[in-house]
């Protein structure tokens, strides 16, 4: 039986440089456009990388 308490975390889905520009991508659009509520999930959608991913 496997010891559960001992399991290796997950490795990182995204690099942390794709993470930082997608979220400076997003800051810098809702300055911008601080009405356009899209901007998220559109930009997760161009770099490939879950909206989640990109929440604050």
């Amino acid at each position: 039986m496997a010891d559960e308490s001992k399991k290796q975390p997950a490795p990182k889905r995204y690099p942390a440089e794709l993470k930082e520009r997608a979220v400076k991508m997003v800051q810098t659009l809702r300055r911008e456009e601080p009405s356009d509520h899209g901007v998220a999930s559109r930009v997760a959608r161009q770099l490939g990388v879950g909206t989640e991913s990109l929440r604050q």
